[in-house]
């Protein structure tokens, strides 16, 4: 069969690698496809910028719109990530008879239904590994190893750099500001990490999770995002004190045949399999009905990991290609709402500076109680003007629990609300 012709948008620390392994392993690619794959151009923004891998000059070109519009072009690779030019060359790839394989997390996040409904129009595929979790196979298993399943939930650590600072405040007792320099120093974090540590790059990644795994479409603006810049070392502590550890989750679940999707600090124990995930790691966690609970592990980030998932993509999508189909797209039959982040249900982790007195406790519990909220746990640390109180609920909306805090606030006994948490899985 001819050789199928790639294009790769983008030549910086993911596309780079793309066009290394193409190079590479170009014999191996040839025998698992079932046809040749050739590197026909890649669209960079500068012609002599340095670059991690040689490319032939003559590949290179400023030109994106026209490298996707050429006619003989297979399959497009868009690493350049954002939305736009993005959503533009895609689309225009699309209708000029490629398929795509992309890793850009925002724009699918933000206006997936757009791309999907080109590539059915056009009869081509749109796949998108690579963006979430980069080398984790985890889209893969969501949309087909469990598709004969109902998956129930998604729980999971999608972004690297997060993870790395909230293990280095656990693990070595550094300050958020610290543990963030660090990252940066590691290349872990951007110089601007506000993407990351406010929670937007975890919740694009949840809204796509929560798609695939519930056959509906979720956007990011639907995932109620909370990032980290707020955990103290005081919540690590009190974590820490229970058999707990804090960590930046993605959250998609069924309740009642709805979607709820939430990105958020957590403390969960540390037996649960999330809690030992360490540094830049990523993980997630999938429960379902049949298979029952399932985890993916690995480098969630990173040229070549990344590189490793658009890869597999595109053996995927050149398979198709010669046998002349395409794989599934965009499952979207459920339609199912997305609940509201106070309709939610959650267990909360509050600790209290209160006044040491008589009826503190009870006048506490009243608080909860009035709101509608169950305490599971609560303990006293401290006495006099030192005294703490810790107080775990039951589940209740986030609603209920909200307003719970709210009272506590206004209450004469309570001189300060010094921690709010949200709690995963049965702490000590």
């Amino acid at each position: 069969m001819r050789p199928l012709k790639v294009a790769v948008l983008g030549c910086g620390s993911v596309g780079s690698q793309v066009v290394r392994l193409l190079q590479e392993q170009a014999g191996d690619l040839a025998a698992r496809v079932g046809a040749p794959v050739e590197l026909a151009g890649v669209a960079v923004r500068r012609l002599d910028a340095p670059r991690e891998v040689d490319v032939p000059h003559e590949l290179l070109t400023t030109d994106a719109q026209a490298l996707v519009a050429r006619d003989d072009i297979d399959l497009v690779v868009e690493v350049i990530g954002g939305i736009e030019p993005a959503r533009g060359l895609i689309l225009s790839a699309l209708e000029n008879g490629a398929s795509v394989v992309t890793a850009n997390k925002a724009l699918l996040a933000e206006d997936g239904a757009t791309l999907f409904e080109a590539a059915e129009k056009a009869g081509r595929d749109l796949y998108y590994e690579a963006a979430v979790a980069g080398a984790i196979p985890i889209l893969r298993p969501l949309r087909e190893s469990l598709a004969g399943d109902k998956v129930t939930r998604v729980m999971g650590i999608v972004n690297g750099t997060t993870n790395y600072i909230l293990d280095k405040m656990d693990t070595q007792g550094s300050g958020f500001d610290e543990a963030l320099a660090e990252a940066q120093e590691l290349g872990y974090a951007e110089a601007d990490p506000t993407a990351d540590v406010d929670g937007f790059d975890a919740a694009a990644k949840a809204a796509i999770l929560a798609s695939l795994a519930f056959h509906s479409r979720v956007t990011a603006s639907d995932v109620h995002r909370e990032g980290i810049t707020d955990v103290t070392a005081g919540d690590v502590a009190s974590a820490q004190a229970m058999g707990s550890v804090v960590k930046l989750l993605a959250i998609v679940e069924l309740k009642d045949d709805a979607v709820s999707a939430r990105v958020h600090p957590v403390m969960i124990p540390r037996s649960h399999p999330l809690a030992s995930v360490r540094e830049a790691f990523n993980a997630v966690f999938v429960e379902s009905e049949a298979a029952g609970q399932l985890m993916f592990y690995g480098r969630g980030a990173g040229g070549a990991p990344t590189a490793s998932a658009v890869l597999g993509d595109l053996v995927t999508v050149a398979r198709n290609v010669v046998a002349g189909t395409k794989g599934a797209g965009e499952s979207s039959y459920a339609d199912r709402a997305v609940l509201p982040m106070g309709d939610t249900v959650t267990r909360y982790h509050v600790s209290l500076d209160v006044a040491d007195k008589a009826g503190v406790l009870a006048a506490v519990a009243t608080a909860f109680a009035e709101h509608g909220v169950s305490i599971q746990t609560v303990r006293q640390e401290g006495r006099d003007a030192d005294a703490q109180l810790v107080v775990v609920s039951h589940e209740a909306t986030d609603a209920q629990l909200a307003a719970t805090v709210e009272a506590l606030r206004g209450m004469d006994i309570v001189r300060d609300v010094t921690s709010v948490m949200r709690v995963e899985g049965e702490l000590a």
